[in-house]
């Protein structure tokens, strides 16, 4: 499943929304990596790459895409990547945090109830940390009784605990 880079660069654009909740503008994204590094970066250029027109950026303007949408600069050329199922997956994988990276290599193929169970598992370090934890919808059609079941189980192994405590 080989991608293009436009198609590579389009998933960027279409999945990682603006802080207004909206898909970044040509002009948002050239203004904000033209000048790093010497680089520029034109609306019209970002559109040229995006729509094919272009498909020869130089390396310092993969990098400065990269940078921006957070992603490895490997997310363009690496095979790997792009011959994972998802669009999604393979922008997950293409972190440019490498734990991050590896903990979504280990995901991918894992069932829906093991991945509700991760999921679980991380909003309890989150809230260890701190952190609040997204909203925990079950990833897909059967995870919901097996997140439910897993929370409840939870909750009452907690309520035990400081019973015990007590």
């Amino acid at each position: 499943m080989d991608s293009t880079l436009a198609e590579r660069i389009d998933a960027l654009f279409r999945s990682h929304p603006s802080p207004r909740k909206r898909e970044y503008t040509y002009r948002e994204v050239a203004t904000s990596v033209s000048g790093e590094d010497g680089i520029t970066f034109s609306p019209a250029y970002l559109w040229q790459l995006r729509t094919g027109a272009k498909d020869n950026p130089t390396m310092r303007h993969i990098e400065a895409l990269a940078h921006f949408f957070g992603v490895s600069p490997a997310y363009f050329f690496d095979d790997h990547l792009t011959e994972l199922p998802g669009v999604e997956d393979r922008l997950f994988v293409a972190s440019s945090r490498h734990t991050l990276r590896e903990v979504a290599m280990n995901l991918l193929g894992l069932s829906e109830g093991s991945l509700n169970a991760v999921l679980q598992l991380t909003c309890r370090l989150r809230e260890i940390e701190g952190l609040s934890c997204a909203e925990n919808e079950p990833i897909a059609g059967d995870g919901a009784s097996q997140t439910s079941n897993l929370a409840s189980t939870t909750r009452r192994k907690r309520s035990a605990r400081n019973k015990e405590d007590s």
